[in-house]
């Protein structure tokens, strides 16, 4: 099988490494920006043309909504290693096997997760104490959401097959594509159609739908391994077995993560409905330094994945030092950048005064230092394309998830401010992340070892 069979491919077990990542990883960087810009345009029309009510009902659903959705996200993880070592290795049939798979279970388990979101969604809003001024809007937007949930995990798992090898540009296209059909039918449906949350939510299902058909169709003309046949959709067990061991304690460290940022969300949600509204706002800015530096984890996973199973050691090793180094790089140059320029930024969102000075304090901490985040995510991301998931799963459930709970029930009440609450972001980034370097530097020197190449990791 050749390696690269279009020109959208990227052959990342031979040529400039650098130059490749950068290539590879600013088609990512710029889908997740604009899908982040799509989102952003979300809370922008309903916080400025409805009410900070409708705002925060948004706002509330997002933690939720990942704890939810994240442990078939994870699953994809699963598909994006599989293929790429398949794909370096030059094992067709394999590719093929897995792709089908792949496919197959994002539909069944897009229908699974509309279930499970619509039936749940109230329930667990009221758990997490939100503001009764706002969970019938919340909820609403909760039901139309994971309506278009089998959309959503098609064009997620299609995606995870084409970066896998090495195409991401064209997942970019889609994505711009249906993003701004997604910004026309907001402003179409809350500002004609009078619809705020429901409108919102209606545009969003809409867009995710024609990205979700744009990947299909693209996997179905493709003329190499990735090519899609329907007649051969089918889960293949020892697939899907691999599959999950890799994918599943990803989608589990997800969900988790989920869970403790909805203890954080409970304790935000107790200060009232102004500083739900600011801090939602910041998570949208927020998400975007994310996706900057989270392109480089998507990145080392490919990577290191097509490169283990081409048996190129040594590009593992300098993939790892180079995606490192790109997401902290990103992280301080984007998050020094909003918050300098942070009241503008927030009254973009929402002008009243009392939600920018909420969503301030909220940025005062976390945007200094979120290149711990981005250095965390690479370490483990790499440690995945390596086919070793169970282990930074269980280092980040305990680093980040259980000492940031530990947190809210015991350092938060003795101070209940926003800016001890945040605190524990940076503090449990920063244990996480030297927990996943130290196990990827023991992973890397045994593999190394054991090919023969004479490099420290």
């Amino acid at each position: 099988m050749q390696q690269r069979t279009n020109k959208y491919q990227i052959d990342m077990c031979r040529g400039p490494l650098f130059g490749q990542i950068v290539l590879f990883s600013v088609p990512l960087m710029l889908s997740g920006l604009l899908q982040l810009l799509f989102n952003a345009a979300d809370l922008i029309v309903v916080g400025r043309f409805a009410s900070h009510e409708a705002l925060a009902a948004v706002g509330a659903t997002s933690s939720l909504t990942a704890l939810i959705v994240n442990v078939f996200m994870g699953l994809s993880v699963g598909t994006n290693v599989l293929v790429a070592n398949f794909f370096g290795a030059k094992d067709r049939k394999n590719v093929s096997r897995t792709v089908h798979t792949a496919i197959l279970m994002a539909i069944f388990g897009g229908i699974v997760l509309a279930v499970i979101g619509i039936g749940l969604a109230t329930p667990l809003l009221r758990l997490m104490a939100t503001p009764e001024n706002v969970i019938g809007k919340s909820s609403l937007y909760m039901w139309i959401y994971f309506a278009g949930m089998p959309f959503i995990m098609l064009y997620n798992f299609g995606s995870a097959v084409l970066r896998a090898v090495g195409d991401t540009r064209r997942p970019l296209y889609y994505l711009l594509f249906a993003g701004i059909v997604n910004v026309v039918l907001n402003l179409f449906f809350v500002l004609v159609c009078g619809m705020d949350v429901a409108g919102v939510a209606i545009a969003t299902v809409v867009s995710q739908g024609i990205a979700a058909a744009l990947v299909i169709r693209c996997l179905r003309n493709a003329r190499d391994a990735c090519r899609l046949r329907m007649r051969n959709l089918r889960i293949d067990p020892v697939i899907l077995k691999r599959m999950l061991w890799i994918g599943l304690p990803a989608g589990i460290q997800g969900m988790f993560f989920s869970l403790s940022n909805i203890t954080i969300q409970s304790s935000v949600n107790s200060f009232g409905s102004l500083a739900i509204a600011g801090n939602t706002a910041v998570v949208s800015l927020e998400g975007f330094i994310y996706i900057g530096s989270n392109a480089f984890h998507q990145t080392v996973v490919s990577f290191a994945g097509q490169n283990l199973g081409g048996g190129q050691y040594d590009r593992i090793r300098r993939s790892i030092i180079y995606c490192a180094l790109c997401s902290s790089a990103v992280c301080i140059v984007m998050g020094y950048g909003f918050f300098l320029n942070g009241h503008a930024l927030l009254s973009i969102y929402n002008s009243t005064p009392e939600v920018i000075n909420w969503g301030m304090l909220r940025m005062n901490i976390l945007f200094s230092t979120y290149f711990l985040c981005g250095i965390m995510d690479v370490m483990s991301g790499a440690l995945r394309g390596l086919g070793r998931s169970v282990m930074p799963a269980v280092i980040t459930l305990i680093g980040v998830c259980v000492l940031r709970v530990v947190w809210v029930y015991t350092v938060f009440p003795v101070h209940p401010t926003m800016g001890n609450l945040m605190l524990s972001y940076p503090i449990t980034w920063a244990i996480t992340t030297a927990a996943n370097s130290y196990y990827l530097y023991i992973v890397c020197r045994k593999l190394f070892r054991q090919s023969g190449v004479a490099r420290r990791a």
